[in-house]
């Protein structure tokens, strides 16, 4: 960043809800309370994934969240894969970038969710 950018930053973090459920939280954010924010994410409980995105939906970074253990390592490798186009966060990046909300929330919906034991 230059010296008199500010961040201006969408954050989302995907929320562990239960084992067939996630959700997408979103929030927008600038100046020093973009890196507040994304910290929260990254050190929420349930938070299996994080990811930040410029204006642009440009991602500017994400990684593992601390509630990392509450799925396998495959099924956050298969989010990370469809992060960036998934619908679900495409809307919530909609919201947020439209200025009417600088907070959105949805399920998400994805065809990625483990495999119950019985259905294997």
């Amino acid at each position: 960043m230059g010296w008199f950018q500010r961040n201006d930053w969408n954050v989302i973090a995907v929320i562990f809800e239960k084992k067939d459920l996630f959700r997408i939280n979103g929030n927008r954010t600038k100046g020093s309370a973009a890196k507040t924010t994304r910290d929260g994410a990254i050190h929420h409980n349930r938070t299996i994934y994080w990811a930040v995105f410029d204006q642009n939906r440009a991602f500017i970074e994400g990684g593992e969240g601390a509630g990392k253990s509450l799925v396998s390592p495959r099924t956050i490798n298969e989010l990370k894969k469809v992060l960036p186009t998934n619908q679900t966060i495409q809307y919530v990046l909609s919201v947020l970038e439209s200025g009417k909300s600088d907070k959105a929330a949805k399920p998400l919906q994805w065809n990625g969710y483990p495999k119950s034991e019985v259905d294997a």
